[in-house]
Protein backbone atom coordinates (compact mmCIF):
# COMPACT_ATOMS: atom_id res chain seq x y z
CA UNK A 1 0.00 0.00 0.00
CA UNK A 2 1.16 3.60 -0.92
CA UNK A 3 1.58 6.03 2.14
CA UNK A 4 -1.71 8.36 3.87
CA UNK A 5 -2.27 11.50 3.98
CA UNK A 6 -4.88 12.94 6.72
CA UNK A 7 -6.10 16.35 6.90
CA UNK A 8 -6.82 18.43 9.42
CA UNK A 9 -10.77 19.55 9.72
CA UNK A 10 -11.61 22.35 11.35
CA UNK A 11 -15.05 22.64 12.19
CA UNK A 12 -15.36 26.52 12.70
CA UNK A 13 -13.88 26.56 9.04
CA UNK A 14 -15.86 28.76 6.51
CA UNK A 15 -15.62 30.12 2.95
CA UNK A 16 -16.48 33.47 1.05
CA UNK A 17 -19.77 33.17 -0.03
CA UNK A 18 -20.28 31.39 -3.08
CA UNK A 19 -21.14 33.77 -5.86
CA UNK A 20 -23.78 30.91 -7.56
CA UNK A 21 -26.10 30.72 -4.71
CA UNK A 22 -25.46 34.26 -3.11
CA UNK A 23 -27.14 37.34 -4.25
CA UNK A 24 -26.44 40.93 -2.68
CA UNK A 25 -28.91 42.37 -0.09
CA UNK A 26 -32.23 42.79 -1.20
CA UNK A 27 -31.47 41.16 -4.51
CA UNK A 28 -32.73 37.52 -6.23
CA UNK A 29 -31.23 34.79 -4.87
CA UNK A 30 -30.66 31.39 -6.37
CA UNK A 31 -30.69 29.52 -2.69
CA UNK A 32 -31.73 31.02 0.20
CA UNK A 33 -30.79 30.01 3.71
CA UNK A 34 -33.11 30.33 6.98
CA UNK A 35 -32.91 29.23 10.57
CA UNK A 36 -36.06 29.48 12.60
CA UNK A 37 -35.43 28.81 16.07
CA UNK A 38 -36.67 28.96 19.27
CA UNK A 39 -37.30 26.93 23.26
CA UNK A 40 -39.51 23.61 22.97
CA UNK A 41 -42.93 24.34 22.21
CA UNK A 42 -42.48 27.46 20.44
CA UNK A 43 -43.44 25.68 17.32
CA UNK A 44 -40.48 26.49 15.20
CA UNK A 45 -40.33 22.76 13.53
CA UNK A 46 -44.18 23.34 12.43
CA UNK A 47 -43.30 26.52 11.36
CA UNK A 48 -40.31 25.48 9.48
CA UNK A 49 -42.16 22.50 7.95
CA UNK A 50 -45.18 25.15 6.48
CA UNK A 51 -42.28 27.09 5.10
CA UNK A 52 -40.85 24.66 3.49
CA UNK A 53 -44.46 22.93 2.11
CA UNK A 54 -45.40 26.99 1.06
CA UNK A 55 -41.72 26.66 -1.30
CA UNK A 56 -42.96 23.66 -2.42
CA UNK A 57 -46.25 24.67 -3.57
CA UNK A 58 -44.23 28.17 -5.02
CA UNK A 59 -42.58 25.68 -7.35
CA UNK A 60 -39.35 25.69 -5.76
CA UNK A 61 -37.04 22.95 -4.39
CA UNK A 62 -35.66 23.04 -0.67
CA UNK A 63 -34.31 20.85 2.28
CA UNK A 64 -35.29 21.46 5.81
CA UNK A 65 -32.96 20.14 8.85
CA UNK A 66 -34.17 19.48 12.19
CA UNK A 67 -31.50 20.12 15.16
CA UNK A 68 -32.24 20.41 19.05
CA UNK A 69 -30.15 20.27 21.71
CA UNK A 70 -29.25 16.58 24.10
CA UNK A 71 -32.89 16.28 25.18
CA UNK A 72 -34.64 15.31 22.40
CA UNK A 73 -37.90 16.65 23.39
CA UNK A 74 -37.94 20.09 24.91
CA UNK A 75 -35.13 22.73 25.14
CA UNK A 76 -34.29 24.57 22.69
CA UNK A 77 -34.80 23.88 18.63
CA UNK A 78 -34.18 25.16 15.44
CA UNK A 79 -35.77 24.55 11.78
CA UNK A 80 -32.64 25.01 9.30
CA UNK A 81 -33.76 25.52 5.83
CA UNK A 82 -32.47 26.14 2.26
CA UNK A 83 -34.26 27.11 -0.61
CA UNK A 84 -33.43 27.02 -3.85
CA UNK A 85 -34.60 27.18 -7.88
CA UNK A 86 -32.47 23.77 -8.05
CA UNK A 87 -33.12 20.43 -6.23
CA UNK A 88 -31.22 20.83 -3.43
CA UNK A 89 -30.10 18.03 -0.60
CA UNK A 90 -27.40 20.00 1.41
CA UNK A 91 -27.04 22.90 3.53
CA UNK A 92 -25.40 26.08 2.13
CA UNK A 93 -22.24 28.05 3.96
CA UNK A 94 -23.95 30.26 5.65
CA UNK A 95 -27.83 31.50 6.88
CA UNK A 96 -28.66 34.42 5.33
CA UNK A 97 -31.90 35.35 8.05
CA UNK A 98 -31.92 33.76 11.90
CA UNK A 99 -35.97 34.12 12.86
CA UNK A 100 -36.47 33.89 16.84
CA UNK A 101 -39.23 33.41 18.62
CA UNK A 102 -37.43 33.70 21.22
CA UNK A 103 -33.34 33.63 22.48
CA UNK A 104 -33.39 31.05 25.53
CA UNK A 105 -30.41 28.85 24.67
CA UNK A 106 -30.01 30.02 21.30
CA UNK A 107 -26.52 30.79 21.58
CA UNK A 108 -26.04 26.59 21.84
CA UNK A 109 -26.61 26.64 17.88
CA UNK A 110 -24.28 29.74 17.66
CA UNK A 111 -21.85 26.72 15.85
CA UNK A 112 -24.78 25.34 13.46
CA UNK A 113 -26.21 28.96 12.75
CA UNK A 114 -23.45 30.58 11.00
CA UNK A 115 -24.46 34.02 9.88
CA UNK A 116 -23.26 35.53 6.45
CA UNK A 117 -22.24 38.95 6.66
CA UNK A 118 -24.69 40.22 4.84
CA UNK A 119 -27.52 38.38 7.23
CA UNK A 120 -30.47 39.73 8.93
CA UNK A 121 -31.30 38.57 12.50
CA UNK A 122 -35.04 38.96 13.49
CA UNK A 123 -36.74 38.57 17.05
CA UNK A 124 -38.61 39.87 19.71
CA UNK A 125 -37.25 42.37 22.18
CA UNK A 126 -39.66 41.00 24.93
CA UNK A 127 -37.64 37.72 24.90
CA UNK A 128 -34.64 39.39 25.31
CA UNK A 129 -31.52 40.62 22.77
CA UNK A 130 -29.54 37.76 20.56
CA UNK A 131 -26.38 36.58 21.32
CA UNK A 132 -23.60 38.88 20.03
CA UNK A 133 -21.73 35.62 18.22
CA UNK A 134 -24.53 35.85 15.80
CA UNK A 135 -23.87 39.21 15.33
CA UNK A 136 -20.44 39.45 14.91
CA UNK A 137 -19.89 38.97 11.83
CA UNK A 138 -22.07 42.11 10.86
CA UNK A 139 -25.26 40.56 10.66
CA UNK A 140 -28.48 43.45 11.58
CA UNK A 141 -30.42 43.04 13.85
CA UNK A 142 -34.12 43.82 13.65
CA UNK A 143 -36.94 43.60 16.36
CA UNK A 144 -40.35 42.38 15.52
CA UNK A 145 -43.11 42.23 18.74
CA UNK A 146 -43.67 38.35 17.88
CA UNK A 147 -46.03 37.76 21.01
CA UNK A 148 -47.70 40.95 20.92
CA UNK A 149 -48.48 40.32 17.48
CA UNK A 150 -50.14 37.21 18.49
CA UNK A 151 -51.67 38.16 21.41
CA UNK A 152 -53.91 40.80 19.36
CA UNK A 153 -55.06 38.21 17.22
CA UNK A 154 -56.93 35.81 20.09
CA UNK A 155 -56.81 32.17 19.34
CA UNK A 156 -53.45 32.46 16.98
CA UNK A 157 -49.93 31.25 17.19
CA UNK A 158 -46.53 33.45 17.80
CA UNK A 159 -45.33 30.38 15.63
CA UNK A 160 -47.77 31.87 12.92
CA UNK A 161 -46.72 35.24 12.63
CA UNK A 162 -43.88 34.06 12.61
CA UNK A 163 -44.04 32.15 9.83
CA UNK A 164 -45.63 35.08 8.20
CA UNK A 165 -42.42 36.99 8.33
CA UNK A 166 -39.95 34.53 7.11
CA UNK A 167 -42.25 33.79 4.36
CA UNK A 168 -42.44 37.71 3.41
CA UNK A 169 -38.82 38.23 3.91
CA UNK A 170 -38.04 35.05 1.45
CA UNK A 171 -40.35 35.82 -0.90
CA UNK A 172 -42.76 33.32 -0.80
CA UNK A 173 -45.84 34.11 -2.90
CA UNK A 174 -48.10 34.91 0.31
CA UNK A 175 -51.05 32.99 -1.46
CA UNK A 176 -48.36 28.91 -1.33
CA UNK A 177 -48.31 30.48 2.69
CA UNK A 178 -51.93 30.30 3.05
CA UNK A 179 -52.60 27.14 1.38
CA UNK A 180 -49.26 25.18 3.30
CA UNK A 181 -51.36 26.48 6.47
CA UNK A 182 -54.77 24.90 5.10
CA UNK A 183 -53.89 21.74 3.98
CA UNK A 184 -51.98 21.02 7.33
CA UNK A 185 -55.10 21.92 8.99
CA UNK A 186 -56.48 19.43 11.68
CA UNK A 187 -58.87 22.29 13.96
CA UNK A 188 -61.12 23.97 14.30
CA UNK A 189 -62.44 26.74 11.46
CA UNK A 190 -62.09 29.50 14.04
CA UNK A 191 -58.48 28.52 15.16
CA UNK A 192 -57.36 28.26 11.46
CA UNK A 193 -59.09 31.90 10.19
CA UNK A 194 -57.23 32.95 13.59
CA UNK A 195 -54.10 32.13 12.30
CA UNK A 196 -54.64 33.31 9.07
CA UNK A 197 -54.74 36.62 10.19
CA UNK A 198 -51.79 36.38 12.51
CA UNK A 199 -49.59 35.06 8.94
CA UNK A 200 -50.74 37.94 7.25
CA UNK A 201 -49.72 40.43 10.53
CA UNK A 202 -46.34 38.67 10.08
CA UNK A 203 -46.43 39.55 6.87
CA UNK A 204 -47.12 43.06 7.69
CA UNK A 205 -44.64 43.18 9.96
CA UNK A 206 -41.82 42.27 7.65
CA UNK A 207 -42.47 45.49 5.18
CA UNK A 208 -40.29 47.16 7.31
CA UNK A 209 -37.17 44.95 7.24
CA UNK A 210 -34.99 45.77 4.14
CA UNK A 211 -31.87 44.14 2.57
CA UNK A 212 -32.57 40.72 2.92
CA UNK A 213 -32.49 38.58 -0.52
CA UNK A 214 -35.11 36.74 -1.83
CA UNK A 215 -35.97 33.65 -3.51
CA UNK A 216 -37.91 33.79 -7.16
CA UNK A 217 -40.97 31.50 -6.96
CA UNK A 218 -40.47 28.75 -9.47
CA UNK A 219 -42.61 28.00 -12.84
CA UNK A 220 -45.17 25.13 -12.02
CA UNK A 221 -43.19 21.79 -11.97
CA UNK A 222 -42.83 19.95 -15.27
CA UNK A 223 -43.00 16.63 -13.18
CA UNK A 224 -44.44 15.13 -9.99
CA UNK A 225 -41.93 16.65 -7.26
CA UNK A 226 -42.41 14.93 -3.97
CA UNK A 227 -41.70 15.99 -0.64
CA UNK A 228 -40.20 13.46 1.77
CA UNK A 229 -38.12 13.14 4.48
CA UNK A 230 -35.06 10.36 4.42
CA UNK A 231 -37.29 8.40 7.03
CA UNK A 232 -40.46 8.21 5.32
CA UNK A 233 -38.20 7.22 1.90
CA UNK A 234 -37.11 4.90 3.79
CA UNK A 235 -40.18 2.90 4.71
CA UNK A 236 -41.59 3.43 1.07
CA UNK A 237 -38.25 1.95 -0.02
CA UNK A 238 -39.18 -0.83 2.37
CA UNK A 239 -42.66 -1.01 1.39
CA UNK A 240 -42.18 -1.06 -2.86
CA UNK A 241 -39.43 -3.78 -1.93
CA UNK A 242 -41.89 -6.24 -0.15
CA UNK A 243 -41.69 -5.60 3.03
CA UNK A 244 -44.49 -6.96 5.45
CA UNK A 245 -43.53 -7.62 8.38
CA UNK A 246 -41.65 -5.03 10.61
CA UNK A 247 -40.98 -5.01 14.02
CA UNK A 248 -38.88 -2.91 15.85
CA UNK A 249 -38.17 -0.64 19.31
CA UNK A 250 -38.32 2.71 18.66
CA UNK A 251 -35.08 5.03 19.00
CA UNK A 252 -34.25 8.35 17.78
CA UNK A 253 -33.47 9.15 15.14
CA UNK A 254 -34.87 6.16 13.31
CA UNK A 255 -38.72 5.86 15.14
CA UNK A 256 -40.68 8.21 12.35
CA UNK A 257 -39.63 4.92 10.04
CA UNK A 258 -42.00 3.11 12.01
CA UNK A 259 -44.60 6.27 12.64
CA UNK A 260 -44.56 6.46 8.66
CA UNK A 261 -44.81 2.51 8.11
CA UNK A 262 -46.85 1.68 11.06
CA UNK A 263 -50.15 2.76 8.59
CA UNK A 264 -49.02 2.30 5.63
CA UNK A 265 -48.50 -1.58 6.14
CA UNK A 266 -51.88 -2.42 7.13
CA UNK A 267 -52.67 -0.61 3.99
CA UNK A 268 -51.03 -3.64 1.76
CA UNK A 269 -51.54 -6.37 4.03
CA UNK A 270 -48.92 -6.25 6.40
CA UNK A 271 -47.97 -6.05 9.93
CA UNK A 272 -45.78 -3.65 12.38
CA UNK A 273 -45.42 -5.05 15.80
CA UNK A 274 -43.57 -2.92 18.71
CA UNK A 275 -41.27 -4.88 20.37
CA UNK A 276 -40.16 -4.97 24.26
CA UNK A 277 -36.57 -4.22 22.61
CA UNK A 278 -33.82 -4.75 20.21
CA UNK A 279 -33.26 -7.85 20.97
CA UNK A 280 -36.84 -9.39 20.73
CA UNK A 281 -36.81 -7.02 17.15
CA UNK A 282 -34.12 -9.06 15.37
CA UNK A 283 -35.13 -11.95 16.13
CA UNK A 284 -38.66 -11.54 15.56
CA UNK A 285 -38.03 -10.76 11.95
CA UNK A 286 -35.74 -13.44 11.76
CA UNK A 287 -38.40 -15.59 12.50
CA UNK A 288 -41.43 -13.61 9.70
CA UNK A 289 -38.65 -14.01 6.84
CA UNK A 290 -37.89 -17.59 8.01
CA UNK A 291 -41.42 -18.27 7.58
CA UNK A 292 -41.54 -16.41 4.36
CA UNK A 293 -42.13 -12.73 4.88
CA UNK A 294 -39.62 -10.52 3.74
CA UNK A 295 -39.14 -8.68 7.09
CA UNK A 296 -37.49 -5.08 8.53
CA UNK A 297 -36.64 -3.64 11.62
CA UNK A 298 -34.87 0.21 12.12
CA UNK A 299 -32.57 1.67 14.99
CA UNK A 300 -30.01 3.68 15.63
CA UNK A 301 -26.43 2.41 17.06
CA UNK A 302 -27.06 1.61 20.78
CA UNK A 303 -29.87 -1.08 18.88
CA UNK A 304 -27.84 -1.99 16.75
CA UNK A 305 -25.16 -3.42 18.77
CA UNK A 306 -27.83 -4.97 20.74
CA UNK A 307 -28.61 -6.84 17.42
CA UNK A 308 -25.63 -8.66 16.48
CA UNK A 309 -26.41 -11.89 17.99
CA UNK A 310 -29.09 -12.16 15.80
CA UNK A 311 -27.90 -10.46 12.75
CA UNK A 312 -25.24 -13.41 13.08
CA UNK A 313 -28.12 -16.03 12.98
CA UNK A 314 -29.36 -14.73 10.43
CA UNK A 315 -26.36 -15.20 8.39
CA UNK A 316 -25.25 -18.57 9.70
CA UNK A 317 -28.93 -19.50 9.07
CA UNK A 318 -29.05 -17.69 5.91
CA UNK A 319 -32.65 -16.00 6.53
CA UNK A 320 -33.01 -12.80 4.52
CA UNK A 321 -33.39 -9.46 7.10
CA UNK A 322 -33.37 -5.96 6.27
CA UNK A 323 -31.95 -4.20 9.27
CA UNK A 324 -32.14 0.03 9.28
CA UNK A 325 -29.39 1.90 10.70
CA UNK A 326 -29.87 5.70 11.20
CA UNK A 327 -26.77 6.48 12.69
CA UNK A 328 -26.39 8.85 15.13
CA UNK A 329 -23.44 10.56 17.50
CA UNK A 330 -22.01 8.11 19.82
CA UNK A 331 -20.97 6.38 21.54
CA UNK A 332 -23.27 4.67 23.80
CA UNK A 333 -25.66 6.86 24.16
CA UNK A 334 -24.04 9.67 22.73
CA UNK A 335 -25.53 12.89 21.12
CA UNK A 336 -29.34 11.23 19.85
CA UNK A 337 -30.56 14.14 18.05
CA UNK A 338 -27.32 14.56 15.93
CA UNK A 339 -25.90 13.34 12.64
CA UNK A 340 -23.09 11.13 12.65
CA UNK A 341 -21.26 8.36 10.00
CA UNK A 342 -19.28 6.60 13.24
CA UNK A 343 -21.30 3.30 12.80
CA UNK A 344 -19.51 2.27 9.43
CA UNK A 345 -16.94 0.08 11.02
CA UNK A 346 -19.28 -1.70 13.60
CA UNK A 347 -21.60 -2.50 10.75
CA UNK A 348 -19.14 -3.81 8.10
CA UNK A 349 -16.70 -5.71 10.81
CA UNK A 350 -19.32 -5.73 13.87
CA UNK A 351 -20.43 -9.41 14.39
CA UNK A 352 -18.52 -12.54 15.94
CA UNK A 353 -17.08 -15.28 13.57
CA UNK A 354 -16.63 -14.96 9.94
CA UNK A 355 -19.88 -13.69 8.88
CA UNK A 356 -20.55 -11.74 5.70
CA UNK A 357 -23.19 -9.27 5.11
CA UNK A 358 -24.63 -6.72 2.98
CA UNK A 359 -23.98 -2.97 3.85
CA UNK A 360 -25.87 -0.18 1.95
CA UNK A 361 -25.70 3.34 2.90
CA UNK A 362 -28.26 5.89 0.79
CA UNK A 363 -26.50 9.11 -0.90
CA UNK A 364 -29.25 11.02 -0.03
CA UNK A 365 -33.14 11.91 1.08
CA UNK A 366 -34.48 10.67 -2.25
CA UNK A 367 -31.96 8.00 -2.64
CA UNK A 368 -33.18 6.34 0.47
CA UNK A 369 -36.42 5.11 -1.70
CA UNK A 370 -34.18 3.25 -3.79
CA UNK A 371 -31.67 2.23 -2.04
CA UNK A 372 -33.65 0.70 1.05
CA UNK A 373 -35.69 -0.93 -2.11
CA UNK A 374 -33.01 -2.34 -3.25
CA UNK A 375 -31.41 -3.58 -0.20
CA UNK A 376 -34.61 -5.82 -0.17
CA UNK A 377 -33.92 -7.36 -3.19
CA UNK A 378 -30.42 -8.29 -2.31
CA UNK A 379 -31.40 -9.51 1.17
CA UNK A 380 -33.99 -11.32 -0.29
CA UNK A 381 -32.20 -12.51 -3.61
CA UNK A 382 -28.63 -13.45 -1.83
CA UNK A 383 -30.36 -15.06 1.26
CA UNK A 384 -28.85 -12.92 4.04
CA UNK A 385 -29.02 -9.84 6.27
CA UNK A 386 -28.82 -6.60 4.55
CA UNK A 387 -27.92 -2.91 6.54
CA UNK A 388 -28.82 0.27 5.64
CA UNK A 389 -26.84 2.75 6.93
CA UNK A 390 -28.53 6.04 6.94
CA UNK A 391 -28.03 8.58 9.44
CA UNK A 392 -29.53 11.66 11.38
CA UNK A 393 -29.31 14.16 8.54
CA UNK A 394 -30.42 12.07 6.07
CA UNK A 395 -33.02 10.13 7.96
CA UNK A 396 -34.48 13.25 9.59
CA UNK A 397 -34.35 16.21 7.05
CA UNK A 398 -36.94 16.93 4.79
CA UNK A 399 -36.25 17.92 1.12
CA UNK A 400 -37.94 18.69 -1.84
CA UNK A 401 -37.35 16.82 -4.68
CA UNK A 402 -37.83 15.33 -7.95
CA UNK A 403 -40.13 12.52 -8.08
CA UNK A 404 -37.89 9.73 -7.54
CA UNK A 405 -38.11 6.96 -10.25
CA UNK A 406 -38.93 3.20 -9.55
CA UNK A 407 -35.79 1.38 -10.21
CA UNK A 408 -37.85 -1.56 -10.38
CA UNK A 409 -36.20 -3.90 -7.63
CA UNK A 410 -38.62 -6.49 -5.55
CA UNK A 411 -37.97 -9.00 -3.34
CA UNK A 412 -36.97 -12.59 -5.70
CA UNK A 413 -36.47 -15.21 -2.93
CA UNK A 414 -35.33 -19.18 -4.46
CA UNK A 415 -38.18 -21.04 -2.98
CA UNK A 416 -38.01 -24.91 -2.98
CA UNK A 417 -41.04 -26.61 -4.14
CA UNK A 418 -43.25 -29.23 -2.53
CA UNK A 419 -41.46 -32.86 -2.07
CA UNK A 420 -38.51 -31.51 -3.73
CA UNK A 421 -35.97 -34.84 -5.00
CA UNK A 422 -33.08 -34.99 -2.43
CA UNK A 423 -33.85 -31.59 -1.04
CA UNK A 424 -30.76 -29.96 0.88
CA UNK A 425 -31.59 -26.45 2.23
CA UNK A 426 -27.46 -25.48 2.81
CA UNK A 427 -26.39 -27.66 -0.62
CA UNK A 428 -23.44 -26.00 -1.46
CA UNK A 429 -24.62 -24.92 -5.20
CA UNK A 430 -22.19 -22.88 -7.43
CA UNK A 431 -23.83 -19.68 -7.08
CA UNK A 432 -23.93 -20.47 -3.33
CA UNK A 433 -27.61 -19.58 -3.08
CA UNK A 434 -30.06 -23.09 -1.94
CA UNK A 435 -33.29 -23.00 -2.20
CA UNK A 436 -35.41 -22.04 1.02
CA UNK A 437 -38.15 -23.75 2.20
CA UNK A 438 -41.54 -22.23 3.59
CA UNK A 439 -42.45 -23.62 6.45
CA UNK A 440 -45.54 -26.14 6.19
CA UNK A 441 -44.52 -26.86 2.50
CA UNK A 442 -44.81 -30.96 2.27
CA UNK A 443 -41.63 -32.94 1.89
CA UNK A 444 -38.67 -30.31 2.46
CA UNK A 445 -38.62 -29.79 6.24
CA UNK A 446 -35.46 -28.62 7.14
CA UNK A 447 -33.84 -27.34 10.72
CA UNK A 448 -32.56 -23.79 10.94
CA UNK A 449 -30.52 -22.55 13.74
CA UNK A 450 -27.21 -20.88 14.65
CA UNK A 451 -25.44 -24.05 14.66
CA UNK A 452 -22.91 -25.06 11.96
CA UNK A 453 -24.26 -27.77 9.78
CA UNK A 454 -24.16 -29.97 6.89
CA UNK A 455 -25.75 -29.30 3.30
CA UNK A 456 -29.20 -31.23 4.71
CA UNK A 457 -29.30 -28.92 8.07
CA UNK A 458 -28.10 -31.47 10.46
CA UNK A 459 -25.42 -29.79 12.87
CA UNK A 460 -21.83 -30.56 12.74
CA UNK A 461 -18.39 -29.82 14.39
CA UNK A 462 -16.32 -31.48 10.78
CA UNK A 463 -13.58 -29.20 9.32
CA UNK A 464 -15.36 -30.01 5.73
CA UNK A 465 -18.86 -28.92 6.31
CA UNK A 466 -17.64 -25.52 8.33
CA UNK A 467 -15.56 -25.17 5.50
CA UNK A 468 -18.15 -25.67 2.68
CA UNK A 469 -20.69 -23.23 4.62
CA UNK A 470 -17.82 -20.62 4.97
CA UNK A 471 -17.21 -20.69 1.41
CA UNK A 472 -20.72 -20.87 0.47
CA UNK A 473 -21.92 -17.83 2.41
CA UNK A 474 -18.94 -15.62 1.13
CA UNK A 475 -19.18 -16.96 -2.58
CA UNK A 476 -22.49 -15.89 -2.72
CA UNK A 477 -22.06 -12.05 -1.83
CA UNK A 478 -18.89 -11.90 -3.70
CA UNK A 479 -20.02 -13.90 -7.07
CA UNK A 480 -23.69 -11.68 -7.11
CA UNK A 481 -23.59 -9.13 -9.83
CA UNK A 482 -24.62 -5.65 -8.19
CA UNK A 483 -24.78 -3.77 -11.57
CA UNK A 484 -24.42 -0.18 -11.49
CA UNK A 485 -25.61 0.74 -8.54
CA UNK A 486 -22.88 -0.05 -6.46
CA UNK A 487 -21.99 3.31 -6.58
CA UNK A 488 -22.60 6.89 -8.05
CA UNK A 489 -19.66 7.82 -10.18
CA UNK A 490 -19.38 11.34 -11.79
CA UNK A 491 -17.18 13.76 -13.36
CA UNK A 492 -13.79 13.43 -14.62
CA UNK A 493 -9.82 14.48 -13.59
CA UNK A 494 -6.88 12.73 -12.21
CA UNK A 495 -8.65 13.21 -8.65
CA UNK A 496 -11.18 11.73 -7.45
CA UNK A 497 -12.77 11.72 -3.70
CA UNK A 498 -14.84 8.99 -2.53
CA UNK A 499 -17.63 9.49 -0.44
CA UNK A 500 -20.72 7.97 0.87
CA UNK A 501 -24.07 8.89 2.68
CA UNK A 502 -25.27 12.07 3.58
CA UNK A 503 -22.11 13.55 2.76
CA UNK A 504 -22.37 13.25 -0.77
CA UNK A 505 -24.62 15.86 -1.58
CA UNK A 506 -22.18 18.16 0.15
CA UNK A 507 -19.22 16.79 -1.87
CA UNK A 508 -21.09 16.83 -5.03
CA UNK A 509 -21.72 20.35 -4.88
CA UNK A 510 -18.35 21.75 -3.97
CA UNK A 511 -16.98 19.56 -6.93
CA UNK A 512 -19.66 21.93 -8.91
CA UNK A 513 -18.50 24.61 -7.54
CA UNK A 514 -14.81 23.60 -8.20
CA UNK A 515 -15.89 22.78 -11.68
CA UNK A 516 -17.03 26.67 -12.30
CA UNK A 517 -13.60 27.45 -11.35
CA UNK A 518 -12.16 25.07 -13.79
CA UNK A 519 -10.77 22.90 -11.17
CA UNK A 520 -11.61 18.92 -12.48
CA UNK A 521 -12.32 16.24 -9.73
CA UNK A 522 -14.40 12.97 -9.96
CA UNK A 523 -16.92 11.93 -7.78
CA UNK A 524 -17.12 8.70 -5.97
CA UNK A 525 -20.19 8.10 -3.61
CA UNK A 526 -20.52 4.24 -2.37
CA UNK A 527 -24.12 3.10 -2.07
CA UNK A 528 -22.43 -0.80 -1.39
CA UNK A 529 -20.15 -0.63 0.82
CA UNK A 530 -20.08 -4.76 1.49
CA UNK A 531 -18.90 -6.90 0.05
CA UNK A 532 -15.98 -4.43 -1.54
CA UNK A 533 -15.83 -4.09 -4.95
CA UNK A 534 -12.27 -3.73 -6.02
CA UNK A 535 -12.63 -4.44 -9.60
CA UNK A 536 -15.43 -1.80 -10.24
CA UNK A 537 -14.10 0.66 -8.29
CA UNK A 538 -10.76 0.47 -10.04
CA UNK A 539 -12.80 0.78 -13.00
CA UNK A 540 -14.35 3.62 -11.89
CA UNK A 541 -10.85 5.42 -10.78
CA UNK A 542 -9.21 4.64 -14.34
CA UNK A 543 -6.79 7.02 -15.07
CA UNK A 544 -6.75 8.64 -11.14
CA UNK A 545 -3.66 9.68 -9.55
CA UNK A 546 -4.98 10.59 -6.04
CA UNK A 547 -8.08 9.96 -4.00
CA UNK A 548 -9.46 11.83 -0.92
CA UNK A 549 -11.74 10.36 1.07
CA UNK A 550 -14.23 12.07 3.23
CA UNK A 551 -16.73 11.50 5.65
CA UNK A 552 -18.00 12.62 9.15
CA UNK A 553 -16.73 10.74 12.01
CA UNK A 554 -13.53 11.05 14.29
CA UNK A 555 -11.70 8.02 13.18
CA UNK A 556 -11.87 7.81 9.60
CA UNK A 557 -13.70 4.76 9.49
CA UNK A 558 -14.59 4.70 5.75
CA UNK A 559 -10.96 5.24 4.58
CA UNK A 560 -8.65 2.95 6.99
CA UNK A 561 -11.83 0.09 5.78
CA UNK A 562 -10.69 1.15 1.80
CA UNK A 563 -7.35 0.87 2.91
CA UNK A 564 -8.12 -2.69 4.23
CA UNK A 565 -9.87 -3.70 1.15
CA UNK A 566 -8.81 -1.73 -1.98
CA UNK A 567 -5.02 -1.03 -3.16
CA UNK A 568 -6.08 3.13 -3.63
CA UNK A 569 -3.67 4.74 -6.11
CA UNK A 570 -1.49 7.38 -5.09
CA UNK A 571 -1.03 9.12 -1.87
CA UNK A 572 -4.38 8.25 -0.35
CA UNK A 573 -5.53 11.53 1.59
CA UNK A 574 -8.48 11.73 4.12
CA UNK A 575 -10.46 14.16 5.57
CA UNK A 576 -12.96 13.63 8.71
CA UNK A 577 -14.14 15.07 11.31
CA UNK A 578 -17.13 13.99 13.76
CA UNK A 579 -20.64 15.65 13.99
CA UNK A 580 -22.79 17.16 15.42
CA UNK A 581 -21.92 20.06 12.63
CA UNK A 582 -22.85 19.00 9.10
CA UNK A 583 -20.04 19.44 6.62
CA UNK A 584 -20.78 22.77 4.11
CA UNK A 585 -19.76 23.08 0.47
CA UNK A 586 -17.39 26.10 0.71
CA UNK A 587 -15.09 24.12 3.41
CA UNK A 588 -15.02 21.12 1.57
CA UNK A 589 -14.14 22.50 -1.76
CA UNK A 590 -11.56 24.55 0.03
CA UNK A 591 -10.25 21.62 1.53
CA UNK A 592 -9.94 19.63 -2.02
CA UNK A 593 -8.24 23.04 -3.11
CA UNK A 594 -5.51 22.89 -0.87
CA UNK A 595 -5.00 19.25 -1.06
CA UNK A 596 -5.26 18.77 -5.30
CA UNK A 597 -2.45 21.51 -4.64
CA UNK A 598 -0.34 20.01 -2.41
Amino acid sequence: MSETTTLNPDPNMQSERDTRTGAPPGGTAASLSIAMAGSGGSGVMTAGNLLLDAAAKAGLYGLMVRTSGPQIRGGEAAALLRLASVQTESLDDGFDLLLAIDWQNINRFADEIPMRPTGVLVGDSDEGEPPAVFLAGGARYFSVPLKKISKAVPGSWTNMVALGVAGALAGIPVEALEEAVRASWKRAETALQANLQALHAGIEAAAGIDGMPRIAAGPAPAGKRWLLSGNEGTGFGALRGGVRFVAAYPITPATEVLEWMAPMLSKVGGTLLQAEDELASINMIVGASYGGVPSLTATAGPGLALMTEGIGLAVGAEVPVVVVDVMRGGPSTGIPAKSEQSDLSFAVSGLHGDAPRLVVAPTSISDCVATTQWAVELAETLQAPAIVLSDQFVGQSRAIVDRPADPGFSAKRLVAEANAPDFKRYRNTESGVSPMAVPGTPGITYTADGLEKNEAGIPSSQARDHYAQLDKRERKLRLHDYGKWWADVEGEGDCAVITFGSVTDVARESIARLAAQGVAVRLVALRLLAPAQPEKLAEALAGVARVLVVEQNHSAQLFRYLRSMYDLPGKPASFHRPGPLPMRPGELAKVILEWKQQ
